[in-house]
């Protein structure tokens, strides 16, 4: 069965690795384990990635919803 609602289908990545893209084009890759009706959003054992490439490891981080552009599983 399809998710019907946005954040059920972000609720079912809960757990996973997910890819966290922003508005300035720098990109999270970590476990999703939490978020809000803002999708404001905590990742763990996150790093972050600018062009693709890997430029540092951050461990849990939280991530402002209004600076998100894309949310996709790994």
């Amino acid at each position: 069965m399809e998710p019907a609602r946005p954040l059920d289908a972000l609720n079912k990545a809960r757990g996973k690795r997910v890819i966290v893209e922003l508005k300035n084009s720098r990109q999270y890759i970590g476990t999703l384990v939490s978020f809000d009706i803002h999708i404001n959003t905590v990742l763990q054992d996150a790093e972050e990635r600018v062009e693709g490439e890997m430029k540092r490891k951050l461990g849990t981080v939280f991530i402002r919803g209004d600076t998100i552009t894309i949310i996709s599983t790994q």
